[in-house]
C-alpha cells in the first residue's frame, strides 16, 4: 500500500516541474527506510542545494568537483551522481517534503494534505534545513483546524524540534495563553477568564441554556487535573453573592411577598453548581459550615410556600450525599449542627424533590442521608433515627427510605452491645477455669 503511494506521488508531475524528470536531472537520490523500504527518484543538485542546508553542504561544490573528476576518469560523465541517505523515518513522507522544493506555492500545495502528514513534512523540513518548507508548514498549522487528538501531537513535535522565529509561536498561541503572553501573569489571566465564565452562567437568562453551560464548564474543570485554575476564595465570593441574594428572597417571601420569588429557585440552584466545584477539589468544608449555620432560612422554612422552597433542600441533600461518601471531611459538630438546621426542612421538601426534581437520584440521597447520620456519636443516631421511623410511618413516599441506617443503628445499639456483653462474660469464665486447673 505505502510503496503504490510512493509510486503515485513519484509518477505525478504537473506541466513544466521537473521533479523525477530522468532528462533534467543530475542525481539519482535513492531513500531507504527502517523497515526496509528502498526508492529512488531523480533530483537536481541546484534545487536541492538552494533549498536545504543540509542538502547544500552534502552536494557542495567540492562535492560536484569530486563528482565530475571521477566520472572523467571512468568515461560515463553523462550518468547523474548516485546519493544514498538511509534510516529514513518515513520514506513517502521525505519524498513528499522534497517535491514542495519544486513547488512555486507551498502553501497552495500543503491545503490539500491533513495534519498528520503536514507535522510529517514538518519534522523532516526541519531536519533537512529546508526553512521554506517549516515556514509554509507553521502557516498551515496556524491556520488550519485540528481534531482534538491532533493538538498534543502539534505541540510535542514543536517541542521536540525546539524551532525558533515567529511562526512556532503563532500556532503555539491557539493551545497556550503562556505564549500569548509571553508567560506574563499566566494564572490571573486564567483566573479572570474562568470567573468571567461562572458569573455568566450564574447570571444567565435562559434556564435551558444555563443548565447546559453548567454541565458543560463542571465537565471542563473536572478534565483540569491542577486545579491551579480558581483559587478557593474567588470561588467561596461567587458562593456568598448566591446565598446572599438567595436569603434575600426566601425572607421576603417568608413575610408573603412573592415579588421575584423564582430567585429562590435560581440561586438554590446556583448554590448547588458551585457546591460540586467546591465539593469535587475537595474544599467544601467551608461551605458545609455556613449553611450548617443558615438557622434563620430554616426557621422560614415552612413559610414559604413548597413550590418555591424545595431547591433549597437540594443544597442539603448534597451534601448529605458529600458526607456519605466521605467527600466532606466535617468535625461531628458541624455534621450534627447541619442535621439539626436542615433535616427537618429536608423531609418537609422531600415529596416535591422526588416529584418535582428532574434527574433526582433518590437512592443516591438516602444512602448519603443514612451514612451521615451513622457518622455521628451512636446516642445521636438514636434521637435522630427514632424520630424518622416515626415520621416514615405517618408519611411513606414523601419521606426519604433510611432503613438501611435504621437497621445499622439498630444491630450497632442492641446486637452488638448485647454480643459484646456474652463475649466479655465467656471470656471471664475461661479465665477463671484456667486459674483453676
Amino acid at each position: 500500500m505505502a510503496m503504490q503511494r510512493i509510486s503515485e506521488i513519484l509518477s505525478s508531475r504537473s506541466p513544466g516541474n521537473q521533479f523525477n524528470d530522468s532528462s533534467s536531472s543530475d542525481i539519482k537520490l535513492t531513500l531507504s527506510s527502517r523497515d526496509g523500504i528502498s526508492v529512488s527518484m531523480n533530483v537536481h543538485r541546484q534545487i536541492l542545494v538552494a533549498h536545504s542546508r543540509f542538502f547544500a553542504v552534502k552536494l557542495s561544490d567540492r562535492w560536484a568537483k569530486q563528482q565530475r573528476w571521477a566520472a572523467g576518469n571512468t568515461g560515463s560523465s553523462a550518468s547523474p551522481h548516485i546519493v544514498e541517505i538511509a534510516d529514513c523515518e518515513d520514506v513517502e513522507v521525505y519524498i513528499e517534503t522534497l517535491r514542495l522544493m519544486y513547488c512555486k506555492d507551498l502553501k497552495k500545495k500543503l491545503m490539500k494534505e491533513d495534519v498528520p502528514k503536514v507535522l510529517g513534512i514538518l519534522k523532516v523540513s526541519a531536519a533537512i534545513g529546508f526553512d521554506a518548507g517549516v515556514m509554509s508548514c507553521l502557516e498551515y498549522l496556524e491556520a488550519a483546524p485540528w481534531a482534538e487528538d491532533e493538538e498534543e501531537k502539534v505541540a510535542s513535535l514543536l517541542s521536540e524540534l525546539r524551532l525558533e522565529g515567529v511562526g512556532v509561536g503563532e500556532v503555539l498561541k491557539r493551545v497556550s495563553i503562556e505564549v500569548a503572553n509571553n508567560g506574563a501573569e499566566e494564572g490571573n489571566e486564567n483566573e479572570e477568564v474562568l470567573l468571567k465564565l461562572l458569573h455568566v452562567v450564574l447570571e444567565g437568562k435562559d434556564e435551558k441554556a444555563r443548565r447546559e453551560m453548567k454541565g458543560l464548564v463542571l465537565k471542563m474543570l473536572r478534565e483540569n487535573a491542577s486545579h491551579n485554575d480558581l483559587r478557593k476564595e474567588s470561588l467561596y465570593s461567587a458562593c456568598e453573592g448566591c446565598l446572599k441574594l438567595l436569603r434575600q428572597h426566601f425572607l421576603r417571601a417568608a413575610e408573603s411577598d412573592l415579588k421575584d420569588v423564582g430567585q429562590i429557585a435560581r440561586q438554590a440552584d446556583n448554590l448547588h453548581w458551585i457546591l460540586d466545584i467546591l465539593i469535587d477539589r475537595q474544599i467544601a468544608e467551608d461551605f458545609l459550615k455556613t449553611w450548617a449555620s443558615q438557622t434563620e432560612l430554616a426557621e422560614a422554612h415552612l413559610k414559604v410556600p413548597a413550590i418555591h422552597r424545595y431547591e433549597v433542600s437540594r443544597v442539603t441533600a448534597r451534601l448529605f450525599v458529600g458526607i456519605g461518601k466521605g467527600q466532606l471531611l466535617a468535625s461531628k459538630d458541624v455534621r450534627g449542627l447541619l442535621l439539626r438546621t436542615w433535616l427537618v426542612p429536608f423531609y418537609d421538601d422531600f415529596g416535591w424533590m422526588r416529584r418535582a426534581s428532574r434527574g433526582l437520584d433518590r437512592h443516591l440521597i438516602e444512602d448519603g442521608l443514612s451514612n451521615t447520620i451513622l457518622t455521628l456519636p451512636l446516642a445521636w443516631q438514636q434521637d435522630i433515627l427514632l424520630a424518622w421511623f416515626n415520621r416514615f410511618l405517618n408519611s411513606g413516599e414523601d419521606c426519604p427510605n433510611i432503613q438501611r441506617g435504621f437497621e445499622v443503628w439498630w444491630r450497632r445499639a442492641f446486637w452488638r452491645r448485647s454480643g459484646e456483653q456474652e463475649r466479655t462474660r465467656s471470656l471471664r469464665i475461661t479465665t477463671a477455669t484456667i486459674e483453676n486447673s
